[in-house]
């Protein structure tokens, strides 16, 4: 559609080259997140058991110091922590909680003057800044001697969990870079026979040469597939070549059926010609020897001879205008169409004026809806108009007034015109017999005509894809309703 933008489809092998680096990567990815999140909880906790072993040790060196009131001996205790990189601040305190000695690793680190005594044997928490702060009670021989305050920040414990994510990347690195390997080497080992399959489906598209076969070397998985896909080509061939058989076939009865319908055609030309030529002639003669009869021996004629001869130019007269219609019925079947753009309201119009002028003594109130069109051959189309509304004018000459319309309306969602009258009408179980070339539902005596009409009317609504049909009752009118 218009407007759209059209995806080149993946290949398979892209698709499974991703897929196998997708599994790998996940895999490793949550391997990797499960080691961090465990190595996170264990670093934590080994870190604060080291603080509790230190300030263990230091309250267990520094128990002379707070018990003889010596500060000096209790800050070179405390000093011995510069070893450990990673405290950044102790205090030893004395029963009363108050501040003894300190140890700072920058003089800017601070050291709280009290601290919040312990409820058991130690209590450890972290500050806002992500430090560990422990606090130890010093016990010698059952009562409290002090307190040892502890502080460590987490540089360390950052430190290995970099590394630790570096060893990560790079162990992701690897197993990606191995995956994608993998996965070039499963491509030319497994989808080789599914590209050559595609291949071949390729070519016998764009070739249409269903005589191809895949190759049938290929894993055991998929020479089922292989032997379908073969098996499949080899049924369409066999079609293929069928339907060429009865296509050539089609083409000879076709080439034979049109070389008949010619030389019938050639033949009915020949027929018309007689009839318009050969046929015409005697007809003329019988009325010209008839009428100087009647005019050179009209004092020697009784009036029985003379009806006899004016019934004879009747019926030469009669067999002349059933020729003029079997010759009209005859070009209208072969005639060419030409479509164009056709006003249907002007042919009625020019009809009925035209019908008024022959017969001007009548009473007749003609309906015409405007701007009725369509597409269709402007000569043919005028010839049916012409025959519907004189149809109509002929089957109301029985009425002292008499309406006749045409129109157009919706029926299914389609567009269908009518031609209405309220005249003579017919009786529906007749309705068969309406376009049958040569057959009436009146006498000739009763109305004119030689039943041709209706006939040429529904041929050349058929030669437009068409249709026409009639709806009546008797003396109640009649309309005959077309498509084109």
């Amino acid at each position: 559609m218009k407007g759209m933008t059209t995806v080149a489809p993946r290949s398979l092998s892209g698709r499974l080259t991703r897929l196998n680096v997708l599994v790998t990567a996940t895999g490793l990815l949550l391997a990797c997140a499960g080691f961090l999140a465990y190595d996170f909880v264990t670093i934590r906790q080994a870190l604060v058991e080291n603080l509790a072993v230190q300030a263990r040790v230091l309250g267990s060196n520094s128990v002379a110091a707070l018990t003889f009131n010596d500060r000096e001996s209790a800050e070179k205790t405390l000093a011995a922590l510069r070893a450990a990189p990673n405290v950044v601040a102790s205090g030893l305190y004395a029963p009363d909680a108050t501040l003894f000695a300190a140890y700072r690793r920058a003089p800017s680190d601070p050291v709280p003057a009290q601290v919040e005594l312990p409820a058991g044997e130690e209590e450890k928490q972290w500050s806002d800044q992500g430090d560990v702060l422990l606090v130890d009670r010093i016990v010698f021989q059952g009562t409290t001697a002090g307190y040892v305050f502890i502080e460590s920040d987490l540089n360390l414990f950052w430190q290995r969990i970099r590394r630790y994510l570096v060893i990560s990347f790079c162990v992701l690195a690897s197993a990606f870079a191995i995956a994608v390997g993998i996965s070039t080497q499963l491509r030319r080992e497994t989808l080789r026979p599914i590209a050559a399959l595609a291949e071949v489906a390729r070519h016998i598209s764009q070739e249409k040469n269903y005589s191809v076969r895949a190759s049938t070397e290929t894993p055991a998985e998929l020479a089922v597939l292989v032997e379908g896909f073969n098996d499949m080509l080899e049924q369409i061939e066999r079609r293929d070549r069928e339907l060429r058989e009865a296509r050539d076939d089609l083409e000879r009865r076709v080439e034979q059926r049109t070389a008949e319908l010619a030389a019938a055609n050639k033949e009915l030309e020949a027929f018309s010609y007689s009839v318009s030529h050969d046929l015409r002639a005697p007809l003329r003669s019988i009325d010209g020897f008839s009428l100087a009869l009647l005019q050179d021996y009209s004092d020697s004629l009784d009036a029985d001879a003379k009806n006899y001869f004016e019934r004879i130019r009747a019926a030469t007269r009669r067999m002349g205008m059933l020729i003029d219609d079997m010759l009209n019925l005859a070009r209208v079947t072969r005639a060419e169409i030409r479509r164009e753009r056709v006003n249907l309201s002007a042919m009625a119009r020019a009809a009925t004026a035209e019908l008024k002028k022959t017969d001007g003594s009548r009473d007749v109130e003609c309906v015409i809806e405007e701007n009725v069109e369509t597409e269709g051959d402007a000569q043919l189309l005028r010839v049916a108009i012409d025959n519907l509304l004189g149809n109509a004018w002929k089957y109301t000459s029985k009425h002292a007034t008499a309406r006749i319309e045409f129109g157009q309306m919706r029926t299914n969602g389609s567009r269908v015109f009518f031609v209405r009258d309220d005249g003579a009408g017919f009786d529906p179980a007749f309705a068969g017999k309406l376009f049958g070339a040569f057959q009436r539902l009146h006498g000739s005596s009763e109305f004119p005509g030689t039943g041709v009409g209706l006939a040429t009317v529904q041929r050349i609504l058929l030669r437009h894809g068409g249709k026409i049909w009639a709806e009546a009752e008797v003396e109640k009118g009649a309309t005959f309703y077309f498509t084109v």
